[in-house]
């Protein structure tokens, strides 16, 4: 390389007269006179980061740079790179404008240009194209055209190879353009055998065929790729070598006949005999062989009369002989590894050399040339690895590279902002490391490969960073099988990538509205609710789960009933908000809280704190993982006991499931942090009571359970469900095993009398089980009641912090606590404690007034003891209400709701069974039905599915039996159960679950196949949403609900030492013509826009539709592309892996494959269609 002084005098050089040197005559086409003529313009016929990486070697030499560019490129970095630039091919296809060869010599004869760089593809290897630049008395920065003529045609470059004594692998004598000759040369020579444009190189049109059945079709994509690329669709075939080494060498040349090598580079790391990684020096190559190698390259090279820079390939087996594959007569992709460890720049010297200089003058004599360390060039490109490498196209919505000592980057489309086009090749930017050694250059370049942020497209990045950190990589144990033959490759950690999913979803809140469906106009307040401080140094104090980890179930049963005071178990982590705001409250706030519970509620008896409704809801409504859920309270909360409600038989859902997902969900509950397990029927069914039970116990839960409390025991007239009923239901579920044994009273209709009559009772059969007792406070007695159940014996009842109290929700917290102080039930709770643990909920549920019940009911209702609704239900029944348009009809949905009970035998009411009967009711409301009319009528209503599932006997069996005659005039013919609905199940299947999952998701968990189990389209509709727009879990409740309003500034933590600042700017008024917003953030200080489809104003445009994942039958593009041929029509019969539709992007052909048998229902494209990736190309029945 030039130091400062010499390049100045070598400027000063070039501003002097042409001159003539008198050099000895030459053979094979050299000059015996070399006149040296300085250029001072060059024009690169090329685009993109060649064309950019030419304009920077001008630059250093001061010579004025011109550009070129398509209507498709007017916005691209290289034009804007350059001293002047211009727009040809106008009006033709995107490639074909950089092949216009007389538009391109028009514009250099415009604009006194000197000199024609061509770059690398496009007309790189067009001996007419240099012939022209020559013709036209400009200068091509390349190899005569002669040359370029004899080695872009292989069959004349092999010819030249054996004349110069350099090994040759057998092929055809010349090119090969039908389908025909190449069978009869396969038929011939047998296979393998490779097919190679013949007049282009990087990978283009290049296939490998080892199977005769597959000669014809590998020939027709191979040569229309070639044609796409080069312009001319001859192919070349010859044998091909197995487990071969890709070794090139490069070369320079001058006009005098003298040639260099500037040493070899190994290009093994190949996938489709596309480069991916390329090194120089080759590693592990023995020194003879190199020399043997770089000989025959030189020989080759003065044999042809090669002059300027180009590479001869070979391929190296394993016994070290190796084999010319053919001279690019041009510029590589990797010349970057090779400046890099010789430390001479390829492009200088090739404009030096073109206005010329010798090599010599250069300073460029062999004995001088001296490789030092190692370099590896990576190429970054935007295909996505995870989806057969197809190419991905969209705005560079994110870009920040990696840089630093020992890196290098060459690129051109790498800024926030740029357009990924489908139009040309997907490299995005080359990085190339350089290091003293192999395994250093290596680190160098996984550092600089971590350290970038691309986001909009996928890349390949994932890909680079496995095979850099493949031993054999690190050990230069290369060939060109390494990929094919490593397929732990293709095992990729997807990128987070969660920042810009945060503000995607945003963005999506902003434009289009509330993700989730709110249930009342009313907003979320602008509060951040108080969290009152604990010392999180310290670890929280010892509780009752502390016993139980140590001792087990049984010893926890034994401690509880032997404590004097009494047990509370706080909802306020589940029901009390599913009773009071649908459920809704999200894991940001109960996480927020929940260190405090930990340190100042150590004694309670337990924490509800998850299963029933807020399992779906987690994954229907709110976007969030209840698994992680669960998770994180464990690490927040480790002392006190977790409880959850198990619904028998129906684990957390609404309908029967197989044995093995009941036992299999408690299983992963109790791993996940679960300890005590509520476990109820909705019917107290007891076969499917019992399988509940054994499922938590055989888990290592404490088993907990439930008789679902209905009627009134103090009521003598009300003899269906009397003390007896109730006793007897307890001995079957003590001798069952249970450790604890609960009443839930989930309509709140246990009165202080019955209280006392009921658990007296109870205790008096049974005094050493403990007695724990759940109800709602809908009447408003609630307090009253749990104290007489404490003073009849109970050991534990369930209360709610006050704030979150009352209603429908359970008894008041701090009403409990403080009637007990200084009695021998005393709590032994800090009242004081309390209300500030109160006073955080009372700000946090004013979040969440879109939800709030209090919208609809003021107050608790006494009319409970007539209808009978639960607590749970009752507010969600009336938000059903309103938006059925019965809100002024509700109170005729209550009585309704009394009518349907008694139709359906009065039977006992909680989820599920209870949702049958608020189901009919409101279908009995809005068709103006009395019970008289819905029995007279039953046979020929259209009754709800919950109602006819129920009649059947899908979840159980009531007691007393089913109601006769509804349940025969409503069934009819149709099928009954007998006995549990679980017992007949197959088991299911979790491994073919999860592969069925893994199918559509990247990421399965164990978890997400059980939810899946459980809820398969919610859990399919939740991962989609999570893969969309990442941890919305993390942003604030109102953020979440509603979007940050414009100009607001936050924070979002995603983890310990990882936090957002963003700030929300604008949302743009313009709406483009494809019906897509821009919105725009500021993410830790930098600008990101995100493109946001208006829903509403693009039902006025049409937009192409997008195939739907999760649906089979939809096909979608792989890739962003142009239809080209299309293989089926409407009706057509077609198999699983059918050809369906070749489409062509990247100057790259993809077949499209039917994804399953069926019959072509609908096509949405034509030939010349224009897809982007995921369009919608046809629907498969």
């Amino acid at each position: 390389m030039f130091i400062p002084a010499a390049q100045s005098a070598y400027r000063t050089l070039r501003k002097t007269q042409p001159r003539v040197r008198l050099n000895a005559l030459l053979k094979n086409g050299y000059s015996s006179k070399v006149e040296y003529k300085p250029i001072r313009s060059v024009l690169v016929a090329n685009r993109g980061e060649i064309a950019i990486r030419v304009f920077r070697a001008c630059t250093e030499l001061g010579i004025k740079s011109v550009a070129v560019y398509s209507e498709q490129d007017k916005m691209h970095m290289h034009r804007q790179k350059a001293d002047e630039s211009y727009i040809v091919g106008k009006g033709l296809p995107p490639v074909e404008a950089y092949l216009n060869i007389p538009e391109l010599i028009r514009v250099c004869k415009e604009n006194d240009v000197d000199a024609v760089h061509p770059g690398y593809g496009f007309l790189s290897e067009r001996s007419d194209f240099a012939q022209a630049v020559i013709d036209a008395g400009l200068r091509f920065i390349g190899p005569s055209p002669e040359v370029v003529q004899k080695m872009g045609d292989k069959v004349a470059a092999r010819v030249a190879a054996i004349e110069a004594g350099v090994p040759i692998v057998p092929g055809t004598d010349g090119p090969v353009t039908t389908k025909e000759e190449a069978l009869e040369f396969c038929k011939k020579h047998g296979l393998p055998v490779i097919f190679k444009a013949a007049y282009g190189g990087g990978g283009r049109g290049m296939r490998v065929v080892r199977k005769m059945e597959d000669v014809e079709e590998s020939f027709q994509r191979a040569s229309s790729e070639a044609k796409a690329a080069f312009g001319n669709g001859a192919m070349f075939i010859e044998k091909f070598i197995e487990r071969p080494r890709h070794i090139e060498v490069q070369l320079l040349g001058d006009k005098a006949g003298n040639v260099v090598h500037l040493y070899e580079r190994d290009c093994s790391v190949q996938r489709r005999h596309q480069k991916v990684v390329e090194i120089a020096p080759a590693p592990r190559l023995p020194i003879e062989i190199r020399d043997k190698m770089t000989e025959a390259a030189v020989r080759l090279a003065r044999h042809v009369g090669y002059e300027n820079a180009g590479t001869v390939e070979f391929l190296c087996d394993e016994s070290g002989n190796f084999y010319f594959i053919e001279v690019n007569a041009r510029l590589q992709v990797e010349h970057t590894v090779t400046e890099e460890i010789t430390g001479i720049d390829l492009v200088q010297s090739q404009i030096r050399v073109a206005e010329g200089m010798t090599l010599p003058e250069l300073g460029y004599t062999q004995d001088k040339i001296v490789p030092r360390g190692y370099a590896i060039q990576c190429r970054v490109t935007t295909e996505d690895p995870a989806n057969d490498f197809q190419p991905n196209t969209g705005r560079l919505e994110v870009f920040r590279s990696g840089e630093g000592m020992g890196i290098r980057l060459d690129s051109a489309s790498a800024y926030a902002g740029a357009i990924i086009s489908p139009y040309y090749d997907s490299l995005l930017v080359k990085v190339i490391s350089h290091a003293s050694d192999l395994q250093s250059s290596a680190s160098k370049m996984n550092r600089a490969l971590r350290e970038f942020r691309i986001r909009g497209v996928k890349t390949n990045i994932p890909f680079l960073l496995n095979v850099l950190e493949n031993q054999k990589f690190l050990h230069g144990v290369l060939d060109t099988y390494f990929i094919d033959e490593h397929p732990q490759l293709f095992k990729f950690k997807p990128s987070l990538n969660r920042a810009q999913k945060l503000i995607n979803y945003m963005g999506e809140v902003l434009v289009n509205g509330p993700q989730t469906p709110l249930a009342t106009t009313l907003k979320p307040a602008i509060v951040s609710p108080h969290v009152p401080e604990v010392p999180l140094v310290t670890e929280p104090p010892k509780g009752l789960r502390e016993v139980l980890v140590c001792e087990g179930p049984e010893a926890f049963a034994k401690e509880v009933r032997n404590r004097k005071e009494l047990l509370l178990m706080d909802t306020t982590f589940r029901d009390a908000h599913q009773s009071l705001l649908a459920t809704r409250v999200r894991s940001h706030d109960l996480l927020k809280i929940s260190p405090y519970v930990a340190h100042k509620f150590n004694n309670l008896y337990s924490l509800e704190n998850w299963g029933g409704a807020t399992f779906d809801v987690a994954l229907r409504f709110l976007h969030e993982c209840p698994w992680e859920r669960l998770e994180e309270m464990r690490k927040r909360i480790p002392n006190i006991p977790f409880q959850m409600l198990l619904r028998g038989a129906n684990a957390v859902g609404y309908t029967s499931y197989p044995d093995n997902v009941v036992y299999k969900f408690c299983e992963l509950a109790v791993q996940t942090g679960m300890d005590i397990f509520r476990v109820f029927d909705s019917l107290n069914y007891l076969p499917n009571l019992i399988l509940g039970m054994e499922a938590a116990g055989k888990a290592g839960g404490v088993v907990e359970a439930a008789i679902s409390y209905t009627g009134d025991v103090s009521d003598p007239k009300r003899t269906k469900y009397d003390l007896k009923y109730y006793t007897n239901l307890a001995d079957e579920l003590v001798k069952a095993g249970t450790h604890v044994l609960c009443i839930k009273d989930m309509a709140g209709l246990l009165k202080p009398e019955a209280a006392r009559l009921l658990i007296t009772a109870i205790r008096d059969k049974h005094p050493d089980i403990p007695i724990h007792i759940h109800t709602h406070d809908t009447s408003g007695a609630g307090v009253a009641s749990m104290l007489a159940c404490a003073n009849a014996g109970a050991d534990v009842v369930d209360v709610a912090v006050d704030s979150m109290s009352g209603m429908t929700s359970q008894p008041s917290m701090g009403a409990v606590v403080a009637s007990l102080q200084g009695t021998p039930l005393d709590t032994n709770l800090d009242l004081r404690t309390v209300s500030e643990y109160s006073a955080y909920w009372e700000q946090t549920r004013t979040l969440y007034a879109p939800f709030e019940c209090t919208t609809t009911m003021r107050s608790g209702n006494a009319d409970v003891y007539l209808n009978e609704i639960p607590g749970g239900q009752y507010t969600n029944l009336q938000f059903q209400a309103f938006s059925l348009g019965l809100g002024d009809f509700f109170e005729d949905v209550k009585k309704a709701y009394r009518e349907a009970n008694l139709l359906l035998g009065d039977i006992i009411k909680v989820t599920p069974s209870s949702k049958v009967v608020g189901d009919l009711a409101q279908f009995m409301v809005q068709n103006n039905l009395t019970a008289d009319q819905v029995l007279e009528r039953a046979e020929e209503l259209s009754f709800p599915k919950s109602v006819v599932e129920y009649l059947q006997g899908s979840i159980g069996i009531p007691h007393g039996g089913f109601p006769e005659p509804l349940r025969s005039r409503v069934l009819k013919d149709m099928p009954r159960i007998e006995g549990r609905p679980g017992a007949e199940l197959k088991d299911l299947d979790f491994d073919k679950l999860k592969k069925e999952l893994q199918e559509s998701h990247s990421c399965v968990t164990n978890r997400d196949v059980m939810s899946a189990a459980l809820y398969p389209q919610v859990t399919n509709d939740f991962l989609n949403f999570r893969e969309k727009y990442g941890p919305v879990d993390k942003l604030d409740t109102r953020i979440f609900l509603t979007g940050p309003k414009v100009g607001e500034e936050f924070d979002v933590p995603l983890e310990r030492g990882k936090t957002l600042s963003v700030k929300a700017l604008a949302v743009s008024a313009d709406l483009k013509p494809n019906g897509i917003r821009e919105v725009f953030f500021e993410l830790n200080g930098q600008l990101r826009a995100v493109h946001i489809l208006d829903k509403e104003a693009v039902k006025e445009i049409h937009v192409h539709p997008k195939a739907n994942k999760s649906n089979k039958s939809e096909v979608g593009a792989p890739m962003p592309g142009t239809v080209i041929d299309i293989r089926v029509q409407v009706g057509d019969k077609v198999e699983k892996g059918q050809p369906l539709v070749v489409l062509s992007a990247m100057k790259m052909e993809m077949v499209v494959q039917s994804p399953l048998a069926g019959v072509v229902k609908k096509l949405e494209i034509a030939n010349g269609t224009k897809l982007e990736g995921e369009d919608l190309i046809m629907i498969i029945e």
